[in-house]
């Protein structure tokens, strides 16, 4: 078993947080990961991306010219991403944020108002994980215990009473797609 997914938008959305999850709970069930993160040249704003893999075996590469998912959080990313996800693959896409629908039918697409969702919880910075939470719901990479059992790894310090809220913001991710 192999998957791999790319997450995308700008910097600050919480992009690497989600790629640095999975490869966490990957680890944890004994699996081989990478998480490959890129950066545009902003610190803040910027574009950002990242690509993580969970296998079985060993992983040949971290490139992934063809990812199985795509997780976009702005339109930029969208353009850039939808025509590389593999045929049958998923793309999950902030509708808050992005009004454009994709045209491929060869893929499964989850157009879930996850900032709307995040600011329901309290603040937009929770919609990486509510992002999170539709794509373990379509996907299953990987358990979400896993996933959750994570987030105390990452957050720590003044963040870590934000612990609850991202499960929280998870959960609704995982709530919306699967509700009929």
């Amino acid at each position: 078993m192999e998957h791999n997914v790319v997450i995308a938008g700008f910097g600050g959305q919480g992009i690497m947080l989600i790629g640095e999850l999975l490869a966490r709970a990957g680890m944890e069930q004994g699996k081989e990961v990478t998480w490959l993160p890129s950066y545009g040249p902003e610190q803040r704003g910027g574009t950002a991306h990242c690509a993580v893999v969970i296998a079985d075996e060993p992983i040949a590469s971290p490139l992934l010219p063809e990812p199985q998912a795509a997780i976009v959080f702005n339109r930029q990313s969208l353009d850039k991403f939808e025509p590389a996800v593999e045929k049958g693959g998923l793309l999950v896409v902030d509708a808050t944020l992005i009004d454009h629908k994709s045209e491929r039918s060869d893929i499964t697409c989850v157009y879930i108002p996850a900032t709307d969702i995040a600011l329901q919880l309290g603040n937009s910075k929770f919609t990486n994980m509510v992002l999170l939470g539709a794509y373990l719901g379509k996907a299953n990479p990987i358990p979400l215990e896993s996933v959750l059992a994570a987030l105390p790894v990452f957050l720590t310090g003044k963040k870590a009473t934000l612990v609850e809220v991202n499960r929280r913001a998870i959960q609704a991710g995982l709530d919306f797609v699967s509700k009929p």
